[in-house]
């Protein structure tokens, strides 16, 4: 039950933060995405805009001739032939200090095709030597149906393992198509998504273990919860479980001898009696600590004196611990004063030293002191006796939990009075511990402020 509930936590973390990655990565490719093509289509129109210009038209470089290659209709940089148009190297705008000023702006590749109505090349021009193939292989990827009478069009394509960004301008006798290399700007938007892949992976990865840690670190005490509901169920109906099997068993007694008198079967009434006493106890102890966990139930807290409040439940058992031939020996440091219930916290007392009376050795002794320490008052109740086992300290304070089950009911607890007493402290935000050493002794400490 436990592993499918960690699994389904960690099905529902691991989509939701996906989800909220590829929104995430989605966002900030398409952000990227539109700032790349508003700078391309920026340098687009800046090359185009040179090639419009009349003074640049004017003045665009030519062959070694002067002509501008037109005689077969796919002419080049290079006119017909008659040798190559020098480089005007790769300086700013508009050629840049020591560049050319009538040459197109440097900062890509760029080319120039002139076509006519037809779409048949007309005059090409650019900064390096191309082959008329490649001018006609260029003018092929455009795409021409989409190309209006007045307003440009933009489009990419891939041509020889290098990407070209395009702009058609519509003229009165055909049309002018500018290309420039955005290579870069495209090899830019393919690494950011092989990043995202890659650092997408690894933060899952991550976030895998992650998340299996805090699912199992966040499912723990509800197995801690669910495991001691069970372990209540089973201890509350084990104890219940006796004294039902004593009733039974006297009451069928009882029905076996009808004929006989009730003063003659008094012992198995008193059975009876005794184990419905037990019994109501244990149910009124459930309901005291279904109480205190009941985070709706609520206590009046004010000042009260710690010391009289002690005394008050000593005094009443100093007889009785006489009788048990057991010795008590306090000290109770006077006017010390805590906040929150009296009558709880006397409650405690009470269960704290009827523990210390039932659990210790012949000729025990117990003992019990209250002080002052720092800001906070500390009780102290020690008897000697067998003590407690290390392994048993930590789980004392359990329902139900006793280290001797025979010797517990031999003093008729049933393993509810140190959880209750627990259960109190913990509502007042105290500390309730206990210390021991085997053979000799145990003591609890109960820290108040």
């Amino acid at each position: 039950m436990f592993k499918k509930l960690r699994n389904r936590f960690l099905i529902v973390n691991l989509v939701s933060i996906s989800i909220m990655m590829l929104v995430a990565f989605a966002t900030i490719y398409t952000i990227t995405y539109q700032n790349v093509q508003r700078e391309t289509n920026m340098e687009l129109y800046k090359v185009s805009d040179f090639y419009h210009s009349p003074y640049n038209s004017s003045k665009m470089p030519r062959g070694e001739d002067g002509g501008m290659g037109t005689g077969s209709g796919t002419g080049s940089t290079t006119g017909s032939g008659s040798g190559s148009i020098p480089s005007n190297g790769m300086g700013g705008d508009n050629g840049g200090p020591g560049g050319d000023p009538n040459s197109p702006p440097a900062r890509s590749v760029s080319f120039m095709i002139k076509t006519d109505d037809q779409w048949k090349i007309t005059d090409t021009h650019s900064r390096f030597d191309m082959e008329d193939t490649f001018y006609t292989e260029a003018l092929q990827k455009v795409d021409q149906n989409k190309v209006g009478d007045s307003e440009r069009q933009t489009g990419q394509f891939a041509l020889d393992g290098t990407d070209w960004a395009y702009v058609v301008d519509p003229s009165g006798d055909g049309h002018m198509i500018v290309f420039i290399d955005v290579t870069a700007q495209q090899g830019i938007l393919t690494n950011l998504i092989y990043t995202f892949a890659v650092v997408g992976l690894i933060m899952l990865i991550v976030i895998y273990f992650l998340s299996r840690y805090f699912a199992n670190r966040s499912i723990a005490p509800v197995r801690e919860a669910f495991e001691k509901q069970k372990q209540f169920i089973g201890d509350a109906s084990h104890e219940l479980k006796t004294p039902l099997a004593i009733i039974n068993t006297n009451a069928d007694v009882l029905l076996a001898n009808q004929e006989d008198t009730i003063a003659n079967q008094a012992k198995w009434l008193h059975y009876i009696k005794s184990e419905t006493e037990r019994m109501t106890g244990l149910t009124n102890d459930l309901l005291y600590l279904t109480q205190m966990d009941d985070s709706r139930s609520t206590m009046i807290h004010a000042k009260f004196n710690m010391s009289d409040a002690v005394e008050s439940i000593i005094l009443p058992m100093e007889a009785v611990i006489f009788e048990k031939n057991i010795s008590l020996d306090y000290n109770i440091e006077p006017n010390l004063t805590v906040h929150g219930n009296s009558e709880q916290i006397k409650q405690v007392i009470l269960i704290l030293l009827d523990n210390a009376v039932k659990y210790s050795g012949p000729k025990g002794a117990v003992n019990v002191t209250l002080q002052k320490q720092n800001n906070d008052v500390m009780l102290a109740v020690s008897n000697t006796g067998e003590g407690i086992a290390p392994e048993h300290l930590d789980r004392i304070f359990d329902r139900f939990y006793r280290t001797d089950s025979s010797r517990a009911r031999k003093h008729g607890g049933h393993g509810l009075g140190l959880a209750i007493a627990r259960s109190i402290v913990d509502q007042h935000k105290g500390e309730l511990y206990a210390r021991s050493v085997v053979g000799e002794g145990a003591t609890f400490y109960v820290r108040l402020s």
